[in-house]
């Protein structure tokens, strides 16, 4: 066999006319199921081509060339599955994003050589899903086919390690999210949890090491995510890396057979982008036709790779922001769906990163703050002019300790609302979903949920805030087509009574409370109108407790 390849590369070399289009692109299977828009469609391919390494695009590209029904263009990467340097097997997967009749061929490039297979054609037909999501406005995102969605979940950063309850997966967390209302996750790839590039595995037995390009625990394990994810209804935003925490058992190390000695070089050496890439090519291959992949997340806390504890400066900032902007306008390139892209700091902002046009929307962490969450978006807004994201929030960063449970549970709760009704077009999302789930916190989804579908429903997408004023409460207001919402937290250690005071235009008007903790509506009465401004019925909130005020203009 060695000898029959060495043969085979030596006859490529230096005939490299040898092996025709039709011996190298063996074969091609198509989808034998209709293909309907938004919806995988698979087609199979075989290569009778050499390769060291089939995850090389320097070494190997197929790409599926496409021309829709509308006459725009499309590449479509595909992935090697498997096999060896004499038969190989190759996919394509592929979500058509228009209806009508779509013309193709496969395209194989390997050392400047390209080869083309006879045109072809299929017809999608339509489905059910409503397409990507992709940026709107800072409020919203919107699928393809126009529908507006608000991302409301909390993080399952992984599934259970080693030393955690084994009931912490994927199969139980996700379900519970759907069934209470959320809609939106986020979760990471790392050396636990789904570690596409991680040989060495840690904290985990639900993986073992593996000597392959990418693992194929961690690929199979993210082929089931996606099919759970589907079926449920979810949304996910996938980080694809952690920070400089993982270096030591990175494959871009070059003391585990990498390209670069250190961390910084990896943000700045050729060598480790191109491998990057590479990786970047794959996963936009074998997972970008999912619909419910609602956003690529380049890392989490890239400022904690970047600073020490002391806040010097690691890593120039100038790597990270020039590496950052390579890969999103990359990954833009390649990835025919585009899909939204963002990355993630803890607290500490890198000079030139909130900037780069490819990333969809910024996004930084809040820990033992929940209270200034409100005030963070409008700077950032106007600054940079592109939505803002707080991925994770919570009462501690340190770990879930229970004796603090009451705090974390009235933090969860007021960082849900205070991203309702502010600019975001995903509310904040919970750290330490573990304590949540033990605490039976994720029903308390359903109000927020319900509140915010009829929020879209009202103001078909358009939001205003309105300025509202109390004298004892924390209060926030917005007003959607007809309705005004309002939140009313009662952030002290005592009894609060009060009315609320915003304006409002009417001739007639009702209002309603909602209490978020019982799902319960009421009528109210005893509110005014006068002068442009509406006054509430006077409100009384035990400690630490909130409300909702609905009030529609006839």
């Amino acid at each position: 066999m060695q000898r029959y390849m060495l043969f085979f590369f030596v006859l490529l070399i230096l005939f490299p006319g040898y092996v025709t289009a039709q011996q190298r692109i063996a074969k091609t299977v198509s989808p034998t199921t209709p293909i309907l828009r938004f919806e995988k469609a698979e087609w199979d391919i075989t290569l009778h081509t050499p390769f060291r390494n089939p995850y090389d695009q320097k070494e190997l590209q197929l790409d599926m060339v496409l021309t829709a029904p509308s006459g725009k263009p499309w590449v479509l990467p595909c992935y090697f599955d498997q096999g060896d340097t004499a038969t190989s097997q190759w996919k394509a997967r592929f979500a058509a994003r228009e209806t009508g009749t779509y013309h193709y061929y496969f395209r194989l490039t390997t050392a400047g050589r390209s080869e083309e297979t006879t045109p072809q054609t299929f017809t999608a037909q339509p489905g059910k899903k409503p397409g990507f999501l992709h940026t709107n406005d800072h409020w919203t995102f919107r699928f393809d086919n126009g529908e507006l969605f608000r991302g409301i979940g909390e993080n399952v950063g992984w599934e259970s390690r080693n030393f955690e309850n084994d009931k912490w997966t994927y199969d139980y967390l996700l379900p519970t999210l759907s069934k209470n209302g959320a809609n939106y996750f986020r979760t990471w790839m790392c050396p636990w949890n789904l570690p596409l590039e991680t040989q060495k595995v840690n904290s985990t037995k639900r993986y073992v090491n593996s000597t392959e390009y990418f693992h194929p625990g961690g690929i199979q394990r993210m082929e089931q995510l996606l099919h759970l994810i589907d079926s449920l209804g979810l949304y996910m935003m996938l980080t694809l890396d952690m920070n400089s925490g993982n270096w030591n058992n990175s494959s871009y190390n070059q003391a585990n057979g990498g390209p670069v000695k250190t961390y910084t070089e990896f943000f700045s050496q050729p060598a480790a982008m191109e491998k990057y890439k590479n990786k970047l090519r794959y996963v936009v291959a074998r997972w970008g036709y999912s619909t419910h992949i609602g956003a690529w997340e380049f890392f989490n806390e890239i400022d904690n790779g970047v600073f020490t504890r002391s806040d010097s400066i690691l890593i120039p900032h100038v790597y990270v922001t020039h590496w950052h902007r390579e890969m999103s306008r990359y990954l833009k390139d390649i990835d025919p769906y585009q899909h939204l892209v963002t990355t993630s700091i803890s607290h500490r902002d890198i000079d030139g990163l909130n900037s780069i046009p490819y990333i969809d929307f910024n996004q930084k962490h809040i820990y033992k703050h929940t209270g200034k969450i409100p005030a963070i978006y409008p700077a950032y807004i106007e600054t940079y002019g592109k939505p803002y994201v707080v991925g994770e929030f919570g009462f501690r960063w340190e770990d879930q300790d229970p004796k603090y449970a009451r705090e974390a549970n009235y933090d969860y709760k007021r960082g849900l609302w205070f991203g309702l009704f502010s600019a975001t077009p995903i509310l904040p999302m919970s750290w330490w979903w573990e304590l949540f789930d033990d605490q039976k916190m994720t029903p308390y989804f359903r109000g927020v949920r319900a509140i915010s579908d009829k929020m879209l429903q009202a103001g078909k997408g358009r939001f205003e805030q309105l300025p509202i004023s109390a004298e004892v409460l924390h209060v926030q207001a917005v007003q959607c087509g007809n309705t005004a919402f309002a939140y009313l937290l009662n952030e002290s250690d005592g009894v609060a009574t009060t009315a609320v005071k915003f304006p409002l235009t009417a001739k007639s008007y009702t209002v309603q409370s909602y209490d978020p903790n019982t799902l319960q509506y009421k009528t109210l009465t005893g509110g005014k109108l006068a002068n442009g401004q509406f006054t509430s019925p006077t409100i009384t909130l035990p400690a630490k407790q909130e409300l909702l005020l609905l009030v529609t203009v006839q």
